[in-house]
């Protein structure tokens, strides 16, 4: 479609128009070149970044508090056995840590699992008891070290550990007057004495 030319007429009649019509957005007065060339009336500050300051000498853990060990591990089994009270007669005590008393029966769990130990322990002290024996040895072994114990520590010989517990609960804990370590002529940490109340 070809445009038409507006007539003289129709051209005099939109002058007219567009003079009289508001702009909808006004130019805005300052030119680009103006803003160029235009100065801030304050400069800008440029924010102060502080300086890094060098950080003192120190020890890793010099600021660390702890309780009387320094550490919040659990006491170790012989610590535990060693602390607790003693109920025999304290002279009897003595000697029996010295290897002076000799063990009435002895019962060796090496090699078995925990199902068949705790059966197999609690029947020698039942029988032991029930003969009138006061001092018994039960042996546990030391425990084997693990080669892949991880990032996580663990402690050694489950029997070891699981025995005096036994010997604290069940049927057991009325007859047991006393758990110690052995002496090392008895096997040392592998080993207890088990001293017993005396049968009625």
């Amino acid at each position: 479609m070809r445009k038409r030319k507006l007539r003289e007429d129709e051209r005099e009649l939109w002058d007219q128009v567009a003079k009289s019509a508001t702009p909808l957005h006004r130019p805005n007065p300052i030119s680009v070149e103006n803003t160029a060339a235009a100065k801030p009336s304050q400069p800008l500050i440029q924010p102060k970044t502080p300086e890094a300051q060098p950080i003192p000498a120190f020890r890793v853990g010099e600021n660390a508090t702890g309780g009387e060990n320094g550490h919040a591990l659990a006491p170790t089994l012989s610590a535990s056995l060693a602390a607790a009270p003693v109920e025999m007669d304290k002279k009897a005590f003595g000697r029996l840590k010295r290897g002076k008393l000799r063990p009435e029966a002895r019962i060796d769990l090496h090699g078995m699992t925990l199902a068949q130990a705790h059966p197999a322990l609690t029947g020698f002290v039942l029988r032991a008891h029930a003969e009138g024996k006061r001092l018994v040895l039960v042996i546990t072994g030391k425990g084997k070290p693990s080669n892949d114990d991880g990032p996580i520590p663990r402690r050694r010989g489950v029997l070891r550990h699981e025995v005096p517990h036994w010997l604290r609960s069940g049927p057991l804990r009325n007859i047991v007057l006393q758990i110690s370590e052995s002496h090392i002529r008895h096997g040392g940490a592998g080993a207890y004495y088990v001293y017993l109340r005396r049968s009625r």
